[in-house]
């Protein structure tokens, strides 16, 4: 009896022993997951296992396989970013130095021009303005300001930027509701640049001529909250709605195409994000998440 009593007090320990490895080694993994998740989000790829196992040889190689695609639209945005900023910049100088050349070219050893030298002066000017007006807006981009950010109920925000928009709509026989099941959500935000958000989403839903635009809000999982702007308004071309977070790129004549991609990054520092959800005859529908 003692045998079969030692026996299965062996059973008893080595089971244990091996549910205890099972769970410092499924530990052990969910730990290094975790890690891994946590510096892709960060955007800090600054980890590598030793590879001495299949499941490190596996993240490293995840690791790899993600860097190279971060990498890749780096190099689109900045290839599409360039291709927009060489196209304005040469728009604007080619007419200076032809006009430049022309009126030099008119003028006489006499000091003669047959050309208005006053009216081409003047219209140089105009385009030299337009080209620091140009550079002044990529610096407004490229230095958002830190938020400063506080809690804030969402629908009081929303509330004063549809008051201070209510001019703008009526002038353009449209309408600006807001809708929510939860009016007690709160965000973490700077509230001077979420206002600037929510006005720039409404101004462009009335340049795209909506007669109906409605904010309405919710919180999903993790205790996320996400914020979606619909309009009526004509949509959005599919061949340019990868394009639209791009800096500068507009489809308008009056537009500086900065505030879409400002606003993508400031939402960045809030840790939120900003996202064309659809864009049909239907309805255009922008939505932010806030994590």
């Amino acid at each position: 009896m003692n045998w079969i009593l030692i026996s299965a007090i062996g059973l008893v320990i080595l089971i244990l022993a091996i549910a205890l490895t099972v769970f410092v080694v499924r530990r052990h993994f969910i730990n290094k997951v975790t890690y891994m998740l946590d510096s892709i989000e960060d955007g800090e790829l600054n980890f590598r296992f030793v590879e001495n196992s299949r499941f490190n040889r596996a993240l490293n190689r995840m690791r790899y396989i993600y860097e190279r695609q971060r990498q890749q639209y780096e190099q689109d945005s900045w290839t599409k970013l360039i291709r927009v900023l060489t196209h304005e910049i040469m728009n604007t100088v080619a007419p200076i130095a032809s006009l430049s050349d022309a009126l030099s070219k008119s003028v006489d050893e006499n000091g003669n021009s047959e050309m208005d030298i006053k009216a081409g002066l003047s219209i140089i000017s105009d385009s030299s303005n337009n080209l620091i007006k140009f550079v002044q807006t990529y610096r407004e981009l490229s230095g958002v300001a830190r938020p400063v950010r506080k809690s804030l109920f969402l629908k009081e925000l929303i509330d004063k930027v549809i008051t201070l928009e209510s001019e703008q709509v009526a002038a353009h026989n449209a309408s600006c509701i807001y809708t929510t099941e939860n009016i007690d959500l709160i965000i973490y935000a700077d509230e001077g640049q979420l206002s600037q958000i929510f006005i720039n989403l409404i101004k462009n839903a009335l340049q795209a001529g909506a007669t109906q635009i409605t904010v309405s809000s919710g919180s999903g999982h993790n205790d996320e909250v996400w914020v979606r702007v619909s309009n009526n308004g004509t949509p959005i071309p599919p061949s340019n709605q990868e394009q639209i977070f791009i800096p500068f790129f507009t489809t308008k004549a009056e537009g500086s195409g900065i505030g879409l991609s400002i606003s993508r990054q400031i939402l960045r520092q809030h840790n939120a994000t900003i996202n064309l959800l659809k864009s049909d005859i239907d309805e255009t529908v922008f939505e932010i998440v806030f994590k």
